[in-house]
């Protein structure tokens, strides 16, 4: 009787030790699934993820080109003079001389009006618009113009070449009077235009 209770003892014990094998081996076969099921389902997760990322570089229109913006400059050209046309006078440059300052016994005034077109091509200057004044104070002595004979000829300017027009004065008051200016100091004026006054004296 003994002996089968030592056998009992000794199997019982031996059951025990498989039995815990037995578990611990389903244990550790466990944890292998869950770690392996736990790594798959994060890889679904991430996929769509990377998925999403993708479509949405995909689907992202093209930046849109700037638009080119031409600008134009249309320049109009100044109308030009036509040949033969009457002159312009903001074309027109003007100039009076006096020949010396000082004129004694018969020597008679002499003054040199000059005119130079500054406009395109030829034009035509009516000569009668210049008139030399001579005056001694608030007296007025005497005018080309007054006193021309004869009507004004027209001049045919061209750019550059300039018109001159020698106008001697004889010393004379007016312009049939027989009565000559006295001695003393004069101003020529060249009646419009911005030309120099010239005074000279009569000895």
């Amino acid at each position: 009787m003994g002996a089968n209770t030592e056998r009992d003892h000794d199997g019982s014990g031996l059951d025990r030790y498989w039995r815990r094998r037995v578990w611990a081996l389903a244990g550790a076969l466990g944890a292998v699934g869950l770690l392996a099921w736990t790594c798959q389902g994060g890889a679904g997760e991430d996929e769509p993820g990377r998925d999403a990322g993708a479509a949405e570089r995909t689907s992202a229109p093209p930046p849109s080109a700037m638009p080119t913006v031409t600008v134009t400059t249309t320049t109009t050209p100044a109308p030009e003079q036509a040949d033969g046309g009457p002159c312009d006078r903001g074309d027109l440059v003007v100039n009076m001389s006096a020949a010396r300052n000082v004129y004694a016994g018969s020597e008679r005034p002499e003054f040199r009006v000059t005119v130079v077109s500054t406009g395109e091509g030829s034009c035509a200057f009516d000569t009668g618009s210049l008139e030399v004044r001579i005056t001694s104070g608030a007296d007025r002595v005497w005018s080309s113009t007054k006193c021309r004979k004869g009507a004004a000829p027209k001049a045919t300017l061209r750019r550059g070449i300039p018109y001159v027009d020698d106008v001697v004065w004889d010393r004379r008051r007016d312009c049939k009077g027989a009565v000559r200016a006295r001695p003393g100091t004069y101003v020529a004026t060249l009646k419009g235009a911005k030309a120099k006054k010239q005074i000279f004296a009569l000895r």
